[in-house]
């Protein structure tokens, strides 16, 4: 009696939970080395298949480039990767959208000296503002996209320079440049990093688009839809093993959605715009 009870138990919850032969490929297009990716993923990884049923193998990549080429071979099952990867991804790959991972209080702003001669963002015409990290959604298309839609025209109204943020920010409290572009995280950091200096925000975007989570076209179905249910069932056990990796604390506070479109980054493909490049390529490759 017992056994039958435990045979039946055995066969409920593996009907409840599917369990597939092949491992699922995760990847991050933003981290390289299977250490590191580790040591972001791994609580993560291990949690995602105790909810899904499904075997999860991490995978890196060493470049968004890679993750491209790795979808379209077969050779990675699931990428994780940011709004403005995504719109490319989108343009080179099949890929299609599993969920998206929000974070809270993502924007791009314009920062100035508070006693600095820049009180608006016209008074940027003609004047040098920094980006960093090329083809950043936060750092760069962002920021060139707050100030197209406050009406300056990158590379015309202004002069646009590639600079790591430390090194951007020394700048400008010489007056070497007027202006940086970053997120608002960043800024935080800034703040505690100089604080003899006091930084003023001339122009802060919209909330940007979420990093999302792709399947590879022609991945099984129930695959993607285990995957896709133990985000939707299991969010917040799936979002503290998430938060034990120090840079995915970026999520803290956020959400997994799944009623997601494509053409909820046709703000990132107008930022690809305003800086002169398509989206069949990424930024600076």
């Amino acid at each position: 009696m017992i056994r039958s009870l435990l045979t039946a138990a055995a066969v409920s919850i593996a009907t409840t939970v599917p369990v597939f032969a092949e491992p699922l490929k995760f990847a991050v297009t933003d981290i390289e080395g299977l250490e590191a990716l580790q040591q972001e993923f791994g609580a993560f990884e291990k949690k995602l298949e105790e909810l899904s049923g499904q075997e999860i193998d991490l995978f890196p990549v060493s470049s968004r480039t890679a993750a491209v080429e790795a979808l379209n071979q077969d050779k990675v099952d699931l990428v994780l990767t940011g709004p403005a990867e995504y719109v490319v991804i989108n343009e080179l790959t099949d890929a299609q959208i599993v969920t998206a991972w929000q974070r809270p209080d993502y924007f791009a702003q314009i920062v100035t000296l508070s006693d600095g001669p820049i009180k608006s963002v016209q008074d940027l015409k003609g004047k040098i503002v920094t980006f960093g990290s090329v083809g950043s959604t936060s750092q760069h298309l962002g920021p060139a996209q707050v100030l197209a839609d406050f009406g300056l025209k990158y590379n015309v109204d202004y002069q646009p320079q590639i600079i790591g943020r430390n090194l951007a920010v020394e700048a400008l409290r010489r007056g070497d440049v007027q202006a940086v572009g970053m997120n608002r995280s960043h800024l935080g950091r800034i703040r505690e990093a100089f604080p003899d200096t006091s930084f003023t925000v001339v122009a802060r975007g919209r909330d940007l688009p979420n990093d999302i989570l792709v399947a590879r076209s022609d991945l099984d179905a129930d695959a993607v839809a285990g995957v896709k249910s133990a985000f939707v069932d299991h969010s917040v056990e799936l979002m503290q093993a998430i938060l034990s990796g120090e840079d995915n604390k970026k999520y803290k506070g956020g959400f997994f959605l799944t009623d997601v479109q494509d053409s909820d980054y046709n703000y990132v493909r107008s930022m690809y715009e305003t800086i002169g490049v398509d989206t069949k390529s990424f930024v600076g490759n």
